[in-house]
């Protein structure tokens, strides 16, 4: 992961501090949120899957995929008598 450096004023580093304590989050948990609002408010997308999604357009379907299923075992009864 890319690290960077920037700063803080020392008020902003304290409240921020204190919403970390609150929401029991760890300063980078805060900072991920942050970015990715910013990121959604300015219409980029967060992740490759946002990316792939914008890519192809507003009328895009998205289509689950079938779950494998395991076979069922012919030894075990369908119903119960």
């Amino acid at each position: 992961m890319l690290g960077k450096r920037i700063q803080i004023d020392d008020e902003s580093w304290s409240q921020l501090r204190l919403m970390a304590h609150e929401r029991m989050m760890t300063f980078q948990e805060l900072a991920d949120e942050a970015f990715a609002d910013l990121l959604k408010k300015h219409g980029h997308p967060i992740d490759l899957r946002a990316a792939l999604r914008k890519s192809t357009g507003a009328s895009a379907e998205v289509v689950p995929l079938r779950r494998k299923t395991k076979p069922k075992s012919a030894g075990k009864s369908a119903h119960k008598a």
